[in-house]
């Protein structure tokens, strides 16, 4: 019988302990369901394109994607996005299109209420 532990990455541990503590602080539900995904084992991690995003977020919308943004696809639409991790090309693709990718930590930051922001899995 293996014993499940959670994530091992250092890094990833540390921003789960964040999104737990900042929930608390204050009081917002999103920060909280963000750490339960992102402590999911990795098998179940979420793995995003940026046509899946093209096709679901508004314009000018908040995006958080508890896991990684791959490059597949074509973003149009001028719209945050926050990630645990970006792959190159797509980091490429969202600056290309006038759109941000910027860490979870970095939106927890700017909008600590989590505010119109989306929790796209």
């Amino acid at each position: 019988m293996v014993k499940r532990t959670g994530p091992t990455n250092p890094m990833l541990k540390k921003l789960i302990e964040e999104l737990k503590r900042k929930s608390l602080e204050e009081n917002v539900r999103i920060w909280k369901r963000v750490a339960e995904i992102l402590e999911r084992p990795t098998r179940r991690r979420v793995e995003i394109n940026l046509k899946h995003i093209e096709r679901e977020a508004k314009e000018g919308e908040t995006i958080v994607v508890p896991g990684v943004v791959l490059s597949e696809g074509e973003l149009k639409k001028k719209v945050t996005i926050a990630a645990w991790r970006f792959s190159a090309k797509a980091r490429e693709k969202i600056e290309k299109a006038g759109s941000r990718a910027i860490s979870i930590e970095e939106l927890i930051k700017e909008n600590p209420k989590g505010s119109n922001v989306r929790i796209m899995v």
